[in-house]
């Protein structure tokens, strides 16, 4: 029973990113005396990290992820910041996906009656997801396969990028901060995405809490580049306020 208890609380974790003892105690009917002790069991065996209140799922930016693994990560948060920055999209547009598990959750959200949108793509598992919608055009890159997230890089896929301008980058990231931007784990993604944030009119960064603050290893933009912030709230609390003061759209889900 202990450990199918521990299960539901780590999979909750995984859902929402984060969990709290009062709401766990409610959930699974046990006091939250109880609660606490798995939280700090689970924190123990390196599965969560403990927070006031509760706990939340380890972030470490130095170890890049499969994409199934990180789309388990928040993906609630994941979710609704797919389908506000797939409410972006219009009739028409030509628009970059980049690679990751949250904009995948936007190519998912991108509406059936969207007509004469061009999207262009490095990520393998997009443009399968992007079948379903016939009136969209889905160009991939080409490239280089990374299977770790299905992402295809250099030395090809920066070649058709510099042929197309886009009205619109969803761009994806380890990282955002005031002290070097956006940042990515992988230095031959970054490069992409360089690329993709040079060629398009509007840089949208889609992001959780989780990567609020945090600095990753290979830089992509400056914030001064980035349009609009589209992330999720940490319970009441909102993005830091230096942020605030740098991008000129934040939207909270």
């Amino acid at each position: 029973m202990i450990q199918a208890r521990r299960g539901e609380i780590l999979s909750l974790a995984q859902q929402n990113g984060e969990v709290l003892a009062s709401e766990l105690s409610k959930l699974l009917g046990v006091s939250e005396v109880t609660v606490r002790s798995d939280l700090k069991a689970l924190a123990e065996a390196g599965q969560l990290r403990r927070t006031r209140g509760g706990a939340r799922l380890l972030l470490d930016l130095h170890r890049e992820s499969p994409l199934e693994e990180t789309s388990q990560k928040y993906s609630a948060a994941k979710r609704r910041i797919g389908r506000a920055a797939a409410a972006l999209v219009q009739d028409g547009e030509t628009v970059f996906l980049d690679v990751g598990s949250t904009t995948t959750e936007v190519a998912r959200a991108l509406s059936p009656t969207l007509r004469e949108v061009t999207v262009i793509t490095n990520g393998l598992n997009i443009a399968l997801e992007l079948e379903r919608l016939p009136n969209l055009r889905v160009i991939v890159t080409g490239g280089t396969l990374r299977p770790l997230q299905h992402s295809l890089v250099s030395p090809y896929a920066l070649e058709i990028l510099r042929h197309i301008h886009a009205d619109r980058l969803f761009l994806g990231c380890n990282g955002v901060s005031t002290e070097a931007g956006v940042t990515n784990a992988n230095h031959e993604e970054a490069e992409i995405k360089r690329a993709m944030v040079q060629q398009s009119r509007e840089i949208v960064v889609v992001a959780d809490h989780s990567k609020l603050g945090q600095i990753s290893r290979a830089q992509v933009a400056p914030m001064s580049a980035v349009h609009t912030l589209i992330t999720d709230r940490q319970g009441d609390a909102s993005p830091p306020p230096d942020l605030t003061h740098l991008i000129a759209h934040i939207q909270l889900v």
